[in-house]
């Protein structure tokens, strides 16, 4: 019984022999393990489009290793930091539960690992299945520094539709050819927009269409005939993106760690921090077919990397080119870069499986803005940092609060020890001021106010947000991911939400349930969850330029009654500050 040689992980364990026909329930949970990892994060040469680069990595991977645990099983990683650079590891998708010290966002749930030092992530996992990720969650070492983290089901149970033959993780992601840290530095520095990317890789290679690429372009084989699961990420830093598989139907079957209703389709989009499983049948003739991935940029005029990834699906069968000649194959037909129809017919097409349990009673109804802004300069600022648009500098906001993370202790920290004057609790439940959000906004609404404040929440209650994008600057699709917990996607639409018109809308019999919401260009999306984890947890738009900029908030979420309605004290090893 290797689940019992840890007695502490499961007091049932000394007693199982004893009571073997009274016990034989709790087989199952003698089945979990507990995985152990070593992390080493450290500056490795890698070289893409012709130039080497010192690139920060884990264990002298890029991506780092993929982690496979099953539901139920528990993972300690520990973290030793080799890089020049503080860095933290989030578990994107975790739960967490009671768990949010190993949450991992910087200055959030943790002081960053400094250099030379070593923290070790504990936690398990509960009730989760499908694609997740890891990810540095410290400025933007997270451009290289990412990891599929892949839940199976708990041992002996299986997939809610038929196995696949095999299974293959596809990290879409983006390459700069430069230090990203340099790139988000000199964007602090000027107050300008940061360079887009150089490329867009799928496992860490661009593919074909870019220099010096074609002979480590990522071969995913496959036999005719056979159904594969292909676990689909959008690791990139700062761009959703459009997947496709040419001549290939997908059959989505779960997203970012949650079963879905399956949906046949030809194409997907995901914003960064979304994962898609999808069956793919090898039911076309032996070729081979282009696997690529493009940008949806919807920012009217925002720059973007407008360059295409490929990795190729290769049938085993298929026929050999004649000696000096090469096969091209085939290429999808991608959407174009601003097709938000494409986008949005994909996105409101997602259902559970079942009906689920959702809360109708609301004890929080929230109402958030979400979008750009801008700093105006003070009289007598040098040019230099203030290169945004008619001298100012970029901002970001939630409810016109341009989120401030703190720098001698963590959020977490701070409110487990009361210690005053790290942040406050007046996060507003609605925007300051009400405005036409996705029409011509007054110039006089761009500035946002900085600051570091929470939205405080009793275990328990029943939070209903309004995620509303604002045309300010410009509007785009958002990504918005939520630390610490899954929530249901009730509706989307464009314009300004009107309860009295969109609640007609809202799905309460079987929404998805993600981590992540990509809130529509120049529109809204409305999430529901229960407060049910202590702690406190960032939620942000996964675009990394946007939240260098602010577009941010965190709830904390008080403790409830009893041990198991209570955060776990801090490790012994919590980095400091």
């Amino acid at each position: 019984m290797a689940g019992c040689r840890n007695s502490t992980s499961n007091p049932l364990c000394p007693f199982f022999s004893l009571f073997a026909l009274s016990f034989l329930f709790i087989v199952q949970t003698t089945n979990a393990k507990v995985h152990y990892h070593d992390f080493v994060v450290q500056a490795t040469p890698v070289k893409r489009l012709c130039k080497t680069h010192n690139t920060i990595t884990v264990n002298g991977m890029y991506p780092g290793p993929t982690l496979e645990v099953n539901n139920g099983d528990t993972l300690v990683v520990n973290v030793v930091n080799r890089a020049r650079y503080n860095v933290t590891i989030h578990w994107h998708g975790i739960r967490q539960m009671r768990t949010g010290w190993a949450d991992g966002p910087e200055f959030v749930t943790q002081c960053p690992i400094r250099p030379g030092k070593s923290y070790t992530y504990r936690f398990t996992i509960e009730g989760q299945e499908g694609t997740l990720w890891w990810h540095a969650h410290s400025s933007w070492l997270r451009a290289t520094v990412y990891g599929a983290l892949i839940i199976h089901p708990k041992e002996g149970d299986s997939y809610p539709f038929t196995k696949p033959n095999r299974e293959t993780a596809l990290l879409l992601g983006e390459w700069w050819d430069a230090n990203p840290i340099d790139v988000v530095r000199q964007a602090t520095r000027t107050g300008a927009a940061p360079n887009v990317s150089d490329a867009y890789t799928i496992n860490g290679q661009p593919g074909d269409l870019y220099n010096c690429s074609t002979k480590d372009t990522v071969i995913v084989p496959v036999d005719s005939g056979e159904t594969n699961l292909l676990r689909v990420v959008n690791s990139a830093l700062n761009q959703q993106l459009f997947f496709k598989v040419a001549n290939h139907k997908l059959t989505v079957v779960g997203a970012d760690a949650s079963y879905v209703k399956p949906l046949t389709t030809s194409v997907l989009m995901l914003g960064p921090g979304q994962t898609t499983d999808v069956l793919i049948t090898a039911d076309q003739p032996p070729a081979r077919y282009y696997i690529a991935g493009r940008a949806y940029a919807s920012g009217q005029g925002a720059p973007f990397d407008n360059t295409t990834t490929t990795a190729i699906l290769e049938y085993k069968s298929a026929p050999c080119p004649a000696k000096g000649a090469t096969i091209k194959p085939v290429m999808p037909t991608m959407p174009a870069f601003n097709d938000t129809a494409t986008a949005t017919a994909f996105t409101t097409s997602f259902r559970s499986p079942r009906q689920v349990p959702l809360p109708t009673e609301i004890d929080h109804n929230l109402l958030f803005t979400v979008g750009l802004g801008l700093i105006n300069c003070p009289p007598g600022a040098s040019s230099r940092t203030c290169q945004g648009p008619n001298g100012t500098r970029f901002a970001a906001s939630m409810n016109n609060e341009s989120f401030v993370l703190p720098s001698n202790f963590s959020l977490l920290q701070a409110h487990q020890q009361g210690i005053p004057g790290v942040f406050t609790t007046d996060f507003p439940a609605n925007p300051p001021l009400t405005f036409d959000y996705t029409g011509n906004v007054s110039r006089s609404l761009w500035q946002p106010i900085k600051g570091t404040k929470l939205y405080k929440l009793k275990y328990g209650e029943t939070v209903q947000l309004v995620l509303q994008g604002t045309s300010i600057f410009t509007a785009e699709n958002h990504p918005i991911h939520l630390h610490g917990y899954d929530f249901y996607i009730l509706a989307e639409g464009f314009g300004n939400f009107n309860p009295s018109r969109d609640t007609t809308k809202f799905n309460l019999v079987d929404p998805p349930q993600r981590n992540t919401a990509s809130v529509p260009v120049g529109g809204w999306t409305v999430i529901r969850f229960v407060a049910d984890n202590p702690g406190v947890w960032l939620m942000h738009c996964h675009l990394d330029a946007h939240i260098t900029w602010g577009l941010a908030m965190a709830f904390l979420v008080e403790n409830g009654l009893g041990e198991l309605q209570k955060i776990e004290p801090p490790p012994a090893d919590l980095p400091l500050c």
